[in-house]
């Protein structure tokens, strides 16, 4: 088939979004389907991924954080675009601005539409200072994925929010993780020791430096004594964080097998964000081998299992995250314990595995566009 893929967000941004149509594209490239790929324009951006054209659309970048390209195309621009592409289907990938001129134009011509909901912008309003907004945010959201023939929720929270929004035609499709790259094989001893010289429990934070992430609220993990916090990643928040957090060993962003290997080489992982989908951050972690501490709510409810693979604690209680954390630095044979069943949790999570039944929901779509009126 030929797969029209509209990118919310896309290379050289790395995110969720972007990690995940990798794979999409290396699955539908393995299978000799087509693809190609509409995105946002981007200094640096790619003009081609395993083997996919990328078509790039007018786009700004997103005050404060201009890293973040917002896309600005009109329905009828997406319209000729599509006409001209003539895709099979169109898969819209965290669709907001770009996937809302996609989604009407796609309806326009009669063409399948698959949606996968995978960002809760409109909670991010609030962390940027814009409460007010939250509603009307809300209300794209739904006209987006109600006008879509199949949306695909990344966990049971989110089919829960969108059910709550009267999105109807869901489906459960969670995201996939690369088991041989997150492996515990990958923990190295020189990095730790690096971190940590005086054989300190490492703990680690992956992932954006945001506003909605939170990764102030570590900042009692961070000060510790026997701890070493370890932060990757990179964002807005960076030089508050740096300041607010001086004993904690920022990494900055990492790829590929130094991500991998810095994931390994953690003993806990927290994950302070209350706005996830999914989380895969915290999947990678687990296939990493390591217990993870997180809020109950979101995304990580469906990957950690209380006091199996890691801990869930009440959204908000800082003091919650902190007594988890404690209590994993303190007891080892218990650290250990849950970072073996981390492993083993998410183990059958292949991206293959999942990348197949997308498939199969894309067939769906096709298959109700046909018989529609």
């Amino acid at each position: 088939m030929k797969v029209a893929l509209v990118a919310e967000s896309f290379l050289p941004h790395t995110n969720g979004v972007t990690h995940s149509l990798l794979r999409v594209l290396d699955h539908l490239a393995d299978r000799g389907d087509e693809a190609v790929v509409i995105a946002p324009e981007a200094p640096g951006a790619p003009d081609e991924v395993a083997g996919a054209p990328i078509v790039h659309v007018p786009a700004v970048g997103w005050p404060g954080y201009r890293d973040v390209r917002v896309a600005l195309s009109s329905v009828r621009r997406l319209s000729r675009l599509l006409e001209e592409l003539a895709p099979d289907v169109v898969h819209l990938a965290s669709p907001f601005m770009l996937g809302w001129a996609a989604v009407r134009a796609a309806a326009d011509l009669g063409l399948p539409t698959v949606a996968i909901y995978q960002t809760d912008v409109p909670s991010y309003a609030a962390a940027y200072g814009m409460p007010w907004g939250e509603p009307l945010l809300w209300a794209r959201v739904r006209h987006i994925h109600t006008a879509a023939d199949v949306t695909l929720a990344p966990s049971t929270a989110a089919m829960e929010q969108l059910a709550a929004l009267g999105v109807d035609r869901l489906q459960l499709w969670p995201r996939g993780v690369d088991t041989a790259r997150f492996n515990p094989a990958h923990r190295d001893d020189a990095l730790r020791a690096s971190w940590a010289p005086h054989g300190e429990v490492v703990v680690g934070y992956v992932g954006r430096l945001a506003p909605e992430k939170r990764v102030g609220d570590l900042a009692g993990i961070a000060a510790m004594p026997g701890v070493r916090l370890v932060i990757i990643g990179e964002g807005p928040e960076g030089a508050r964080l740096r300041r607010l957090m001086p004993r904690a060993e920022f990494a900055g962003f990492l790829g590929g097998g130094e991500l991998a290997r810095a994931v390994a080489s953690l003993d806990v992982m927290v994950h302070p964000g209350e706005l996830e989908t999914f989380g895969q951050s915290v999947q990678e972690a687990l296939a990493s081998g390591v217990p993870v501490v997180a809020p109950r709510r979101g995304g990580p409810v469906d990957l950690i299992a209380h006091g199996s693979n890691g801990h869930l604690y009440s959204p908000g209680r800082i003091d919650h995250l902190e007594a988890a954390v404690e209590e994993l630095v303190a007891l080892e044979d218990l650290r250990l314990l849950q970072g073996a069943h981390a492993r083993i949790s998410v183990e059958g999570r292949t991206w293959p595995r999942v990348c197949a039944s997308l498939i199969g929901y894309y067939e769906a779509a096709i298959a109700a566009r046909a018989v529609s009126p």
